[in-house]
């Protein structure tokens, strides 16, 4: 898409994600075709991997499932020809057979999705084109995984779970976050009781973007009008994904209602005024998102999740990645454990439990995942893992059921905020489904 077509698009839907946000009380349980719950992918010995959006996530992308003998990436799309013709060039230098190449409109990806060999469409582009993106895909018969968030509004949210379900397709959530090796240490031990019952969590997506957001080029070119209209948790899904897997959201448990409140917005008005020249139009932009939104999830078993927000202040990154229960407790950054009946009265380090708690993914690529890189190694585990179920013919382990209830936080915040901090009811995606669903990441 052109930048100027960019920006006026997202201003747009932008200052409409507040009052979409308001459907969140009416669309519980519209008619439906069949759950895709615990759908099987089909069995595939190769996965033909087209991409859209080969910006900085996208690259990632490429490397992370290039990487990966069974895979064979067959196209790229994006709007700047020299994006794709760079990534083009250095799959080829890789030993990798070319892939076709589209970058001549905003829809340019429509040629993309159509075509017969690409099995999966990956999603790396500015959010306001995730979702029609992937319904495309998916009207196109491909499988398709995105990028977080998945949707902005609850409307678009029941697009992805409607187009699902009408075209027997998968729609997953791209939450590397899920596959961190500390996030799947922690699975395997809530798993193993050694909590006891879950009783709460917190997470939260705190990480200075200040310069990120006010760049002229990459993110900065998009990402900072989500602040202009919206006051919410616009980022959600990389602390809440994981612990939705120790609390088998969707799988026995769901979000019931949300309560939000955000602090002042103060912090990107005053890196602006002291990076940004005092004639630079970004001077006149008003942002309304509280430089720190905190919202607090109960689940339908009584459980409680505090979910935090926070791009715009100085701060270390941290995800807090909390889960607690009757016998235990586990928080990180930095990375610390207690369990009851352990003889000390203090947190204590995760070293002593990794022999047994290790996932086998990361006993299994780990070391590859390391020195691809990716935040830590968790984006090839990501990327092997769905590979794998594609091959194997299994269900992903994220379906489009958890990337409508990863992405609600963001528009049902927004309307939790303006109304004042009210609970709002989360739609149930699944329509009863949850009651029954299997475990996801089988371990």
């Amino acid at each position: 898409m052109s930048t100027d077509s960019s920006r006026r698009e997202l201003l747009k839907l932008a200052s409409l994600g507040t009052l979409a946000a308001g459907v969140a009380d009416a669309a519980d349980s519209p008619p439906r075709a069949a759950s895709v719950a615990g759908m099987k992918f089909e069995a595939r010995d190769t996965v033909r991997l087209g991409v859209i959006g080969v910006g900085g996530r996208g690259n990632a992308l490429i490397d992370n499932f290039g990487a990966i003998p069974q895979v064979r990436i067959t196209a790229l799309c994006d709007v700047i020809q020299d994006k794709v013709d760079k990534a083009q060039a250095r799959l080829e230098k890789a030993g990798k057979p070319a892939p076709a190449l589209y970058h001549s409109s905003d829809r340019a990806y429509e040629k993309l999705v159509a075509r017969d060999d690409v099995d999966l469409v990956a999603i790396a582009t500015p959010w306001v084109w995730h979702v029609p993106m992937a319904v495309a895909g998916m009207k196109a018969g491909k499988h398709v995984a995105v990028e977080v968030p998945a949707a902005r509004t609850i409307e678009d949210c029941w697009a992805l779970v409607d187009t699902s379900e009408k075209t027997r397709r998968h729609c997953i959530q791209l939450e590397n976050c899920c596959y961190g090796e500390d996030e799947l240490m922690v699975l395997l031990m809530v798993r193993a009781g050694l909590f006891g019952d879950l009783t709460h969590a917190a997470c939260a997506y705190n990480h200075d973007l200040r310069s990120i957001l006010f760049s002229n080029e990459g993110e900065g070119l998009w990402r900072r009008f989500e602040n202009v209209q919206r006051n919410g948790n616009l980022y959600p899904t990389h602390g809440l994904g994981p612990v939705a897997h120790y609390m088998d959201i969707n799988r026995g448990d769901r979000f019931e209602y949300v309560v939000s409140m955000s602090s002042l917005s103060l912090s990107l008005q005053a890196y602006r005024k002291e990076k940004i020249p005092s004639d630079d139009p970004r001077q006149k932009e008003v942002y309304r998102n509280g430089d720190l939104n905190v919202s607090l999830i109960k689940t339908a078993k009584g459980r409680m999740i505090t979910l935090e927000h926070n791009v715009a202040t100085p701060q270390p990154y941290d995800r807090i990645n909390l889960i607690a229960g009757t016998r235990g407790i586990f928080r990180d950054y930095p990375p610390r454990i207690f369990v009851d009946g352990g003889g000390r009265d203090e947190f204590g380090p995760l070293d002593p439990y990794k022999e047994k708690f290790t996932h086998p993914y990361w006993k299994q690529v780990g070391q590859l995942a390391r020195e691809l890189g990716g935040h830590g190694g968790m984006d090839f585990v990501m990327a092997y893992r769905l590979i794998e179920c594609m091959r194997e013919g299994a269900p992903p382990d994220i379906d489009v059921y958890d990337a409508a209830a990863w992405s609600a936080p963001g528009p049902l915040s927004e309307l939790s905020v303006a109304k004042g901090g009210i609970p709002v009811r989360f739609p149930d995606f699944t329509r009863g489904g949850w009651q029954t669903g299997a475990r996801a990441m089988p371990v």
